[in-house]
């Protein structure tokens, strides 16, 4: 079991903390967040990787022949 360590945060600091993130800081909080509250999400991550490492993948090119 997990030890926890309570801390009380106002969800006011929260949202100013999260305001002062960029927005690549705000996509990789928000892709930790679903990581840690999906396990259906975390599932979907394991298969991309296991697709990309076999090589069962595309370039967007080639799927959008742009």
């Amino acid at each position: 079991m997990l030890n926890a360590l309570k801390i009380s945060i106002a969800p006011e600091e929260i949202i100013k903390a999260i305001k002062c993130l960029g927005k690549k800081e705000r996509e990789a909080l928000l892709e930790d967040i679903l990581a840690g509250t999906s396990p259906e999400y975390l599932k979907g991550i394991r298969e991309a990787r296991a697709d990309y490492k076999a090589g069962r993948t595309k370039a967007h090119k080639e799927v959008f022949d742009e």
